[in-house]
């Protein structure tokens, strides 16, 4: 069963992408066996198998209850979106290194690769505002007086979460976005969307405040042939394999912001050529291999059928 509560009922982000995603290519009679909870505990049921499916990071507060050996022991097992996000469980939470732990990694329909311009170079950003817009827009308005080819495409709100009230204190940077004749905003799109844009974009450019514990943005971007420029923080280096833009991150903001206008600046100028796009080809390609469907569904099935055998045994 799908479990939803107060704050995912309206949300379609990342966490909602894979719970919904999931539940379309598990069999029924296998995957009404099960209460999959997603990051956030209301109600158990203890008729059905209680897989926790961890999205956060250990030190949100509706993960705390972990800590506490009685807390864990209502849930059959614990599935963490990377390996970087388990370790962290493991070191702020006590979380044990045993067999009721597995890592399944977030999942993608890979994206149909499509040529991209020479004419121009067109970026994106798309995800929520808190997590690096605010690096991002200052540093492309400053290369826009450099490159006179490039592009910005927006699409970040928190209305993806149903949480429109949380834009206000973003607004006047949704509105510097409206008036820059080089950005476009495009607010919430559906995910579909996003991907016929990504076709078209040359490089994810996402100054990453944010901790992430995976990131299916920068997976979308890397199966759409993308270059991405990102900072080496939190679950990025896991999810990108090591193999993308990357650089060091700093926590003073205007260090962070001169790190990513450098290596962005550099990304624009080389992103066109032919030895980049072949090597984004080779991206693309461990990206759909990692990160597929077929791949990631069949891992949750093998899990699955081997927590049924556990239980009849038990």
């Amino acid at each position: 069963m799908v479990e939803l509560n107060e704050l995912n009922k309206k949300a379609m982000g990342g966490t909602e992408l894979m719970m919904y995603g999931l539940k379309d290519r598990i069999p029924p009679d296998l995957y009404n066996q099960f209460q999959i909870i997603c990051s956030r505990v209301r109600e158990l049921d203890d008729n059905k198998i209680k897989i926790y499916w961890l999205h956060d990071l250990p030190l949100d507060p509706e993960a705390s209850h972990l800590k506490e050996e009685i807390s864990r022991n209502k849930f059959d097992h614990f599935v963490f979106a990377s390996n970087w996000q388990y370790q962290q469980y493991r070191d702020h939470l006590d979380i044990p290194f045993d067999s009721k732990c597995s890592v399944i990694e977030n999942a993608i329909e890979p994206i149909k690769y499509e040529k991209k311009s020479k004419d121009e170079v067109r970026l994106i950003y798309h995800t929520t505002p808190h997590r690096g817009l605010e690096i991002l827009v200052p540093v492309f308005e400053y290369l826009c007086t450099k490159h006179n080819n490039i592009v910005l495409d927006v699409f970040s709100s928190f209305k993806i979460y149903g949480w429109p009230e949380r834009d206000r204190i973003y607004e006047g940077l949704f509105d510097r976005c409206r008036s820059n004749a080089k950005i476009n905003y495009h607010g919430v799109v559906s995910n579909e969307e996003v991907k016929e844009h990504l076709k078209k974009a040359h490089i994810f450019a996402y100054p990453s405040i944010w901790q992430e514990t995976s990131c299916i943005a920068a997976i979308e971007a890397m199966s759409a042939g993308c270059m991405l420029v990102h900072p080496n923080y939190g679950a990025l280096p896991d999810t990108t394999g090591g193999l993308t833009t990357s650089y060091q991150w700093d926590s003073n903001v205007n260090a962070h912001a001169g790190r990513f206008h450098s290596i962005l600046d550099f990304a624009i100028e080389v992103v066109n050529r032919s030895e980049a796009q072949e090597y984004l080809q080779f991206i693309k390609t461990y990206a759909d291999s990692r990160y597929n469907w077929n791949k990631i569904s069949g891992q949750w099935i093998g899990l699955m059928q081997s927590l049924i055998e556990k239980k009849k045994g038990a």
